[in-house]
């Protein structure tokens, strides 16, 4: 075969191979135009398609299940194709996109499909924290697909997709699975989605040794004394910049944004602390941590939750959340802009920096509870007892439990202006760019 006649016969299988699907303007648009390349792209019988391109001109790999080709079916092929993706990516440290859209395994390949599945989660697991890794649920997610998108850094659905695990009876919808906290972002499209891991991507570290993108910033934030601090902490960061996951999910808030150009993870613990808003926090927490990505923590709380039938469920998944915050390594920075009492604030006093407002309230007790312990003879003989208490209450918060005694005592370094809080944050971060953190030797928590 001359040069000529191979030259022909590439463009023809090429035009075979490449024909127009949802998956593939999927995996097209996920890139900067006219940076995708496939890889295998004459396997096309595998039901996906993969390959890599650049987003803000930084490689990604990604592949996008074809439910158009063989439903999307998964066997060797399949997971062959999505393997050798996660190896490029590992062997160049670039992150992973992973588009699902498949009605299944090939069920008529027998055991040979759970060797196929064995392979993808392998890979799949092999770089967890290693780089970040945005699955899309963009159609079916079903089955094991389901397991191993939940399994991603951050899992983004489109509303209608279907997400479930071994039965489609019940709530599968994208809305389903964010209103259960397995979905971080729910998108009104599969494109959408798709253009919501774009976004995403162009904001996170490439991978583990990278430290957090820089870009450019601002200065602007005007204190809003009416706002709640799940407000102000979207405010703090620069026009544009903030990426809620999880939204609507526990009374917590996070997200990623920049603060003053600085890439980073914001939190706010608000409310009281449950089950669900501890698991939200620490999950978060551990994302930032695996890629550098500082934390700067907003915090408002009662503390944790008390109404809970489970005392010992709240006790553990608040234990979780403080392990994740004092075994973390990437920079950590609190903000006490309203109530930390008791276990609230020991969670958070394992920050690398902490600031508070001038209202803040930081106490061992509650100040109700410490009125009643501590100040209970000055309730005596009152005319109004309940206007009585409420009265020392706020004695108690504004003396006893402030900011200035915290501050006096050493729990926190500075005292702020509210108005000063972005500028202080970002002096913060700038002063911990550098931390390094020696500890013993082990694999990690438990």
């Amino acid at each position: 075969m001359n040069l000529e006649t191979g030259l022909q016969a590439l463009k023809e299988k090429k035009n075979a191979c490449q024909t127009d699907s949802p998956a593939r303007e999927r995996i097209t648009a996920l890139f900067d135009e006219g940076t995708f390349v496939e890889v295998d792209a004459f396997a096309a019988d595998a039901g996906v398609i993969t390959g890599y391109g650049k987003i803000e001109g930084a490689v990604v790999y990604a592949f996008s299940q074809d439910v158009q080709a063989m439903g999307g079916a998964i066997n060797g092929a399949h997971a062959e194709k999505i393997a050798k993706i996660y190896a490029l990516a590992a062997k160049n440290g670039a992150p992973v996109a992973a588009i699902y859209d498949s009605n299944g395994a090939k069920i008529s390949d027998g055991q040979k499909v759970m060797a196929a599945f064995t392979k993808i989660l392998s890979s799949v697991t092999a770089l967890s924290g290693v780089v970040p890794q945005i699955a899309v649920a963009a159609g079916s997610c079903v089955g094991s697909c389901a397991m191993l998108a939940a399994g991603a850094d951050i899992l983004i659905a489109a509303e209608d997709a279907t997400i479930y695990l071994s039965s489609p009876d019940g709530e599968t919808s994208g809305k389903d699975a964010a209103a259960c906290g397995a979905a971080d972002i729910v998108c009104e499209d599969a494109m959408s989605a798709v253009l919501k891991a774009r976004e995403l991507f162009s904001v996170l570290p490439l991978n583990n040794l990278s430290m957090a993108p820089v870009c450019d910033g601002d200065m602007a934030y005007t204190y809003d004394a009416s706002a709640d601090l799940a407000k102000t902490a979207k405010d703090l960061c620069d026009e544009g910049t903030f990426i809620e996951l999880k939204a609507g999910y526990a009374s917590s808030v996070t997200g990623i944004g920049s603060i003053g150009g600085v890439g980073v993870g914001v939190v706010a613990a608000c409310g009281t602390l449950g089950v669900q808003s501890c698991d939200k926090i620490a999950r978060f927490v551990r994302f930032c941590d695996c890629f550098n990505l500082p934390v700067a923590t907003l915090v408002d709380t009662e503390g944790f939750c008390k109404k809970n039938p489970k005392k010992a469920a709240v006790a553990d998944a608040a234990a979780v959340l403080a392990k994740t915050y004092a075994s973390a390594t990437t920079p950590l920075i609190a903000l006490f802009g309203g109530k930390a009492t008791g276990a609230a604030f020991a969670v958070f006093s394992s920050c690398d920096y902490k600031i508070a407002w001038p209202t803040a309230t930081i106490s061992a007790l509650d100040p109700a509870a410490a009125v009643e312990f501590f100040w209970h003879d000055r309730l005596k003989g009152a005319e109004d007892t309940e206007a009585t208490r409420k009265a020392l209450e706020e004695e108690y918060a504004s003396t006893e439990a402030s900011a200035f005694v915290a501050a006096a005592a050493s729990l926190v370094e500075e005292v702020i202006d509210p108005a000063a809080t972005k500028a202080s944050l970002i002096a913060a971060l700038d002063m911990l760019a550098s931390k390094r953190v020696v500890g013993l030797p082990k694999k990690h928590i438990n």
